[in-house]
């Protein structure tokens, strides 16, 4: 069957992680994405390694299901192919710089114009307004403006931020509620609007609690390592082998944790009866716990606690996820089939429709494999499209290329 979103067109000039994030969610959920790349390079991310089979790896992650049509924006016969293509669309998604997609011709007004009814998503670094909106920004400069690298890691330990692209791939995930929450507003009335989003204002929204929690008592909030301000024990804990995660909300779980240990006279100890007494003697938990632990492996342990009803996991390597039984169990992973690389694989959109499948079809295109293919859909001939080839505002891929010459 389908996807929920079969038929929409969208036309996408985004590039790095950020708005190829919310075009691969689009695209997943059955949407046509066209992507637009400059000549030569193409989106910033084919060219972030490492490499596999010379290949981006972060381009392979949120770039599959797309067709790659380039184009050259700087040029007037470039931007009427984009033209030409919003007056078919349905989504139009830009991360350029503030105020650069206006400068450019392709603002929203601007589109606006040709298609009244397009949603126009912008997703910036700062937001629309305010003295930081014309700044550029990447994630690890959102989470250190948005306070999050600045509560990350453990207290004493060298500044480091989420080692992942959590306001990239965060604000991907607005924008791409914003576009489809817009699409739903426009089948109701007809309407196109504009939808935007930040990295700044994802980052802001993630650390909510701990803004409430400031405003609330007038305390910064502190680096807690892989605890948490509110409870103990909780936390990472060492194994023999490996870090235990133990996570201990209550005193029903605490009484099940210190039976495990084989250390029930906790649960009337003065220091640790309840939460707040355990939250303040937490490192004289911390080190009791861990000499304890030290008697079995990571493994050992979980199987103990899991049987008795303790949240808690191995601190798993990257390489242990990947083979991971549960990881399987849930089909996580896709096969797609990918012209230069052999078994190749992609982590599937982290949630399942029963009646609308959300899927991965394609393999991430070629740069250009798609721009001989999209302006013959345009009405472009050949001798349009021979002369777009000359003039360097169109590039085809290599291999198409030396067949059509």
């Amino acid at each position: 069957m389908p996807g929920p979103l079969s038929g929409i067109r969208v036309v996408d000039v985004t590039t790095n992680v950020s708005g190829p994030s919310l075009t691969m969610i689009l695209a997943d959920l059955g949407a046509e994405i066209i992507k637009i790349e400059r000549p030569d390079i193409g989106d910033d991310s084919r060219g972030m390694g490492p490499f596999w089979e010379g290949e981006g790896v972060y381009f392979l992650h949120i770039n599959r299901n797309k067709q790659s049509v380039v184009i050259d924006l700087k040029k007037e016969s470039g931007r009427e192919i984009v033209y030409d293509l919003v007056k078919t669309a349905d989504v139009f998604v830009e991360n350029f710089r503030f105020q650069k997609a206006e400068k450019m011709g392709l603002g929203y007004e601007r589109l606006k114009e040709l298609n009244p009814s397009l949603v126009y998503c912008s997703l910036s670094a700062y937001g629309q307004d305010g003295p930081l909106c014309d700044r550029p920004g990447y994630d690890a400069i959102a989470q250190a403006d948005s306070g999050i690298i600045g509560i990350n890691g453990a207290e004493g330990a060298e500044i480091a931020r989420v080692p992942v692209s959590v306001l990239d791939q965060g604000s991907a995930m607005w924008g791409a509620i914003g576009v489809i929450s817009a699409l739903f507003h426009k089948q109701k009335t007809g309407e196109g609007q504009l939808v935007t989003t930040s990295l700044y204002e994802t980052g802001v929204f993630w650390v909510g609690y701990h803004m409430l929690s400031w405003l609330a008592t007038g305390n910064e909030p502190k680096k807690n390592g892989a605890g948490h301000t509110a409870f103990a024990p909780y936390g990472a804990f060492h194994a023999s082998d490996a870090p235990v995660m133990i996570g201990i909300s209550n005193n029903s779980l605490f009484k099940r944790l210190c039976k495990v240990l084989g250390k029930e006279e906790w649960v009337e100890d003065p220091r640790y009866k309840n939460n707040p007494e355990r939250v303040e003697h937490r490192e004289n938990l911390r080190v009791a716990i861990e000499n304890i632990l030290q008697a079995k492996t990571a493994d050992e342990w979980v199987q103990l606690l899991v049987d008795a009803g303790v949240p808690s996991s191995k601190v798993k390597k990257i390489s242990e996820v990947v083979q991971d039984q549960q990881t399987e169990a849930i089909q996580m992973w896709t096969d797609v089939e990918h012209s230069t690389i052999k078994d190749f694989k992609l982590p599937r959109l982290p949630f399942e429709l029963s009646s609308s499948p959300v899927s991965i079809q394609k393999a991430p295109p070629k740069l250009g494999g798609n721009t001989e293919e999209i302006l013959n859909k345009l009405g472009y001939n050949k001798e349009q499209i021979e002369q777009l080839l000359n003039d360097g505002t169109i590039q085809i891929e290599a291999k198409k290329l030396e067949s059509h010459k």
